[in-house]
């Protein structure tokens, strides 16, 4: 007997046979239209088959595969063992190949070596893995995978989106495999808490939303981090940022200059805080906190904070805020948060101001003196009642810096300005551009363009030569021509 039929033999052998009185389906009169059954109710599962007897070609093989791979899995999973430690991922892949050969033999199933490999593959991706995602998360070129929904999958490649032809089975499939991701971090995720904030063993950050705020489906989205992490070298030749620039971040992170790093959302914020984070000495205490924890610090002395999100009964919610007043009393040198949203903006800039020199942070802003309006902002949303200009005074006396990137509409992602904050002028905050993007044309869907220096020397030019840097004139474009 042929493969093909032996499925489908199987495929009857499961399906139940509707009783008169007891099948609430028997009730409902089908009508039949060019052949194909239909029921005008959930539909009976015989209706279902029927329906798949008639379907073109190619929906009949994905059908017949589909169906292949779950009675395969299903024979699989319950042969394998319960108390297996799925946490020892190679010998449980042995096991699961040595079982999953015996099972094609004794169903008698012929596959072909390639087909042979993906439906293993695919197998193994549902029991350790992500399912249908895991070709995607293992795709080097693809930084950001949105599922809107079972049936539909896009990534981002290259600043792009692109449909990807991979689905899951069912929502279930996919709250599946979103429970998994959740569940080894203590988040939860149902009706009455339907989104969360989580992160993957790689540091990949994760955010899921399911209905009801959902209407589409459960909802996935994950933004991918380097498999290995993304080096300065690799931003100054994808265009990025400047050699010159380089130079003098480094020294202002060397010197401990509190710097806000801003841009929208996918322009590479947190990227350039994991770069410039680098250059902090290795002798100083650093304490990160952020929402999932996704920075790659490389120094040795490092203490990483994770907020919490409230428990079942609405208890236990640990905030950034709450973490950043913490962090002030665990003797760091510098507090790096992964990004401020809303209240927490007052208390980290009162740790600035109060000897943690050198921090950094991230903000979401379309420009250098929007970032300061919304900063201004969220220290309103911490509820102190101050005034306006005492706010202002704050912000300009706890940041020097702010570094600006946005992902240009040919998807290539730039730093665009390098400011620094000089101080106040009556009410308002003086800001100085020390570099600038310049775009000097357009091609073949490129923007053509260079991150240049405007001339001018920073106020805290001092501070950075105290430090025993001596940064050269020509890295403020003093002194030679600027290249383009």
């Amino acid at each position: 007997m042929s493969l093909l039929k032996r499925i489908e033999q199987g495929q009857a052998d499961s399906a139940p046979v509707p009783s008169g009185s007891n099948n609430k389906s028997s009730n409902v009169p089908s009508v039949n239209t060019g052949g194909t059954a239909a029921t005008s109710g959930g539909g009976s599962r015989m209706g279902g088959i029927a329906a798949r007897r008639v379907a073109p070609p190619g929906v009949q093989q994905r059908d017949t595969y589909h169906d292949l791979k779950t009675r395969v899995q299903n024979k699989l999973l319950a042969e394998l063992d319960p108390s297996m430690d799925v946490s020892q991922t190679l010998e449980v892949r042995q096991t699961i190949e040595d079982l999953f050969e015996t099972i094609l033999q004794e169903e008698n199933i012929v596959l072909s070596r390639p087909e042979r490999r993906r439906l293993f593959e695919q197998i193994v991706a549902e029991i350790l893995g992500l399912g249908p995602l895991e070709p995607l998360l293992a795709d080097g070129s693809i930084t950001e995978i949105m599922v809107n929904g079972a049936k539909q999958i896009y990534i981002e490649r290259g600043g792009k989106l692109h449909r990807e032809p991979a689905t899951f089975e069912s929502d279930d499939h996919l709250m599946r495999i979103i429970d998994r991701i959740v569940a080894p971090l203590g988040r939860r995720i149902d009706e009455s808490s339907p989104y969360v904030d989580a992160r993957l063993p790689d540091g990949s950050r994760v955010n899921a939303i399911i209905p009801p705020i959902s209407l589409v489906g459960p909802t996935l989205t994950i933004r991918k981090f380097a498999r290995d992490p993304i080096t300065v070298e690799q931003l100054i030749e994808w265009g990025t940022i400047t050699p010159e620039a380089v130079e003098f971040l480094k020294a202002c992170v060397i010197s401990a200059i509190n710097m806000v790093i801003s841009g929208g959302t996918g322009s590479g914020k947190t990227t350039m805080l994991n770069i410039l984070s680098q250059y902090i000495p290795n002798d100083e205490r650093i304490v990160t906190i952020e929402n999932a924890a996704e920075l790659q610090m490389r120094q040795e002395h490092v203490v990483t904070l994770e907020s919490r999100p409230p428990n079942i009964e609405g208890r236990g919610e640990v905030t950034i805020q709450n973490l950043v007043v913490n962090s002030l009393r665990m003797r760091p040198d510098r507090i790096i948060v992964g990004e401020i949203r809303a209240e927490e903006a007052l208390d980290m800039l009162q740790a600035m101001n109060t000897g943690h020199e050198g921090s950094m942070t991230t903000a979401h802003s379309n420009s250098p003196r929007d970032t300061l309006s919304r900063i201004e902002t969220m220290t309103l949303m911490a509820g102190m009642d101050l005034p306006i200009r005492a706010i202002r005074e704050q912000i300009s006396s706890a940041l020097q810096l702010v570094v600006h990137l946005e992902r240009l509409r040919d998807g290539t992602r730039k730093c665009t300005n390098v400011s620094e904050i000089q101080g106040m002028e009556g009410d308002v905050i003086t800001m100085t551009d020390i570099f600038v993007f310049e775009q000097t044309g357009f091609e073949d869907g490129k923007v053509i363009g260079r991150l240049r220096p405007t001339g001018l020397r920073p106020k805290f030019i001092d501070r950075i030569e105290a430090s025993g840097i001596n940064l050269p004139a020509s890295i403020f474009g003093v002194g030679e021509r600027t290249r383009y």
